[in-house]
């Protein structure tokens, strides 16, 4: 595929070298780009040359003297560059298999791209890589990858993922001699995964400490959309318990054995055992927050430290916060300690159903219906978390269809302390 450049960057060396929107990016210092990653990895050196078909055909040789190391200040048309790797599994745990018709087209690819795990932290099976994508993420020494384990054990993975390129142990060994840096996942199966089989993958992953760095450990999603698809058992309060005390123990280990948790349960099993949220200290490197682990702790840790800050300011306005039914009660907590004028309104999911408590996966649908009315003051906080980088919810809707429907204005807020004060105050 072509490197169609889309975008060059105000004031950039690409901008500079004369380099302009539909232009293509043939070769650097002769090599021709493969995808994204040859481009980044070329594009090191403090001095290089770039090849350029413009736009009317004609070709030029740029040289580079870029002693900053900065980025040229370009996107492609493809991000990539290269098409990306399909995931070609069958899980049994697949959330995108339990997805119903009319959502954003992007959600129904299945992804198992190593470059996008790289690039975006996107987690990958492995089950797709040649040897030969091996050796290039072991030449290239990508700085990391997060991989989807779910089982060591080969028979249970194939069952899980429902391939038989399930043999996980032996890339994590070749990369962890390498010196690759992998953080790894479980989604955990009640009655499959979990029990001695979670107990034996920490271990067996254990001992390839500090390469693989960190392992999150996360529930199943389940929708109403599974018919047709195998039964999966949700965790209730007792089992998600068993879990948040299996995990500690192994922990507790670790701690006097690597100096680390290594280890960590997702919040959704603390909110499901009705379990006292950790300390943000806990947490040590936040390594899996994007995966759900610390989240909460780390809200609230920055919250308290942005109240400190802004001791002298009052809420301006009246205000409603939504999110989903599981961080309601911790969302409301911080929000009682600024003042009693803001509401905090829980969502509850009918399109996924009411089992899928998190607030990343509430529809603007939902939204509309469970609040259209209400009063709702002069502003709407939702988290980022329900919208994609163009600000369309799952469902298609945009913040500008939710604004219109429910006639207020749509704040978006990071998960982030420090912006939800500030966004409250304002």
């Amino acid at each position: 595929m072509k490197a169609i450049i889309k975008f060059v960057q105000p004031y950039s060396i690409a901008e500079e070298a004369g380099i302009e929107k539909g232009d293509v990016l043939l070769t650097i210092n002769g090599q021709e780009l493969f995808d994204i990653l040859d481009y980044k990895f070329l594009c090191a050196n403090g001095e290089y040359d770039i090849e350029i078909e413009k736009t009317n055909g004609d070709i030029e040789i740029i040289e580079i003297i870029n002693d900053d190391y900065e980025d040229l200040g370009i996107e492609f048309e493809n991000g990539l560059i290269d098409k990306p790797q399909v995931c070609k599994n069958k899980c049994v745990f697949c959330f995108v298999d339990q997805l119903p018709k009319g959502m954003r087209k992007t959600l129904y690819f299945k992804d198992d791209d190593y470059r996008l795990s790289t690039l975006m932290g996107n987690y990958i099976t492995l089950t797709n890589l040649k040897d030969a994508d091996v050796q290039r993420i072991i030449d290239m020494h990508l700085p990391r990858i997060n991989v989807s384990v779910h089982a060591t054990d080969t028979e249970l993975r194939e069952k899980l993922l429902n391939s038989k390129n399930a043999d996980i142990l032996k890339i994590i060994k070749r990369f962890a001699k390498a010196g690759i840096n992998m953080n790894c996942q479980i989604v955990l199966c009640k009655g499959i995964n979990d029990g001695e089989n979670l107990d034996k993958t920490i271990t067996e992953l254990a001992k390839f400490y500090p390469q693989v760095q960190s392992i999150s450990v996360v529930p199943v999603g389940l929708t109403k959309h599974r018919g047709g698809l195998p039964y999966l058992e949700r965790f209730d309060k007792i089992s998600s318990e068993v879990v948040v005390s299996q995990i500690e123990s192994h922990q507790s280990i670790f701690l006097k054995t690597l100096k680390t948790r290594f280890v960590f349960a997702a919040d959704e099993f603390y909110v499901n055992a009705s379990h006292k949220l950790p300390e943000y200290e806990y947490y040590e490197d936040f390594l899996q927050i994007e995966n759900g682990v610390g989240l909460l702790s780390s809200l609230e840790y920055e919250f308290n430290h942005a109240l400190i800050e802004n001791s002298d300011r009052t809420v301006k306005t009246k205000k409603t916060i939504v999110t989903g039914l599981s961080a309601e009660p911790y969302i409301q907590k911080l929000v009682n300690k600024v003042s009693d004028s803001i509401k905090v309104i829980p969502i509850i999911n009918e399109f996924f159903g009411d089992s899928i408590t998190v607030a990343g996966l509430i529809t603007g649908q939902d939204i509309i219906k469970q609040l259209s009315d209400k009063e709702l003051g002069a502003q709407l906080l939702i988290p980022s978390t329900m919208l994609n980088f163009d600000e369309i919810f799952l469902d298609d809707l945009t913040i500008q269809d939710v604004e219109k429907a429910l006639k207020v204005k749509i704040i978006t807020v990071e998960n982030d302390g420090f912006e939800l004060l500030e966004k409250l105050l304002k």
